[in-house]
């Protein structure tokens, strides 16, 4: 039935119907969204956030293989955006990134205790409130949605995923007042395929991140929805642009095109 609604329906009016049920699946959530304790208190948090750093740059760390050809030591005065497991590589590092952003419900609902035992600023999805027991002084709850979208001004309302935390960090960067946004580790490229989103167990190493404990035998992820992210990608870039700001990708072999590519070496 859903492969004959999509061969007979416009994809403009499928995008709508996909955006209609899941605003009235939301319905229930909503006053949540914004009532309950622990998101008036993010919304509170959140707005110590703006402007910030206004007219700095920040760097945001994706977690493809590239990061293991990348001098990640250049980074630990730099402020940085590292999103999910990107906490393995602390230890290594030395240092932790400035902020953490986690979007995804199957990363946080296994891995909450160690996201709230990180010593950083941290942004979670709100829909995934549930996995936690507390919540910490430097955490923020964000309402993010799946559909409509649209880049976020205003991370306290309502911020669109784009299929990627990557595209939740860019926004909340930008709300920030960060000038140029640097982009390392943003492969846009997977070794594992299949449907977007589906839900997947892995059953060996990880060969889409930079260890191969991130996704290691036995977790349960998503695979990724490289269209929409790109999606994101772009409303992302035109929010810079329009703003007098930047985001450049210093991704070493990456394959993500949206955005003017920078030799990471030359940044420094």
């Amino acid at each position: 039935m859903k492969q004959t609604f999509s061969s007979i329906l416009p994809s403009s009016m499928l995008q709508t119907t996909k955006n209609t049920y899941d605003a009235i699946r939301r319905l229930p959530q909503l006053r949540d969204a914004y009532l309950h304790p622990w998101r008036r208190e993010s919304i509170r948090r959140l707005k110590a956030f703006k402007d910030i750093h206004k007219g700095k740059r920040a760097f945001i760390i994706g977690n493809g293989p590239s990061l293991k050809q990348t001098d990640l030591s250049k980074l630990k005065n730099e402020f940085t955006f590292g999103m999910n497991r990107i906490y393995l590589l602390f230890p290594e590092l030395g240092f932790t990134t400035t902020y953490f952003v986690s979007i995804n419900d199957l990363v946080i609902e296994q891995c909450a205790d160690e996201i709230t035992a990180l010593p950083i600023p941290k942004f979670i999805a709100w829909h995934s409130h549930g996995h936690f027991e507390t919540f910490p002084d430097d955490m923020m709850f964000l309402y993010t949605t799946y559909t409509g979208p649209k880049f976020a001004y205003d991370m306290a309302r309502r911020v669109w995923e784009g299929a990627t935390v990557t595209n939740v960090a860019l926004q909340l960067a930008f709300y920030m007042g960060f000038r140029r946004v640097n982009l390392i580790g943003v492969d846009h490229n997977f070794a594992s395929k299949g449907d977007a989103n589906k839900t997947v167990v892995s059953t060996g190493d990880d060969l889409n991140h930079f260890s191969a404990n991130y996704f290691g035998k036995g977790f349960r992820w998503q695979l990724p929805d490289l269209e929409t992210s790109e999606i994101g990608y772009q409303k992302a870039r035109d929010a810079y642009r329009n703003a007098g700001r930047e985001v450049l990708d210093a991704t070493i072999g990456g394959k993500l095109t949206v955005f003017p590519k920078v030799d990471y070496n030359s940044l420094f």
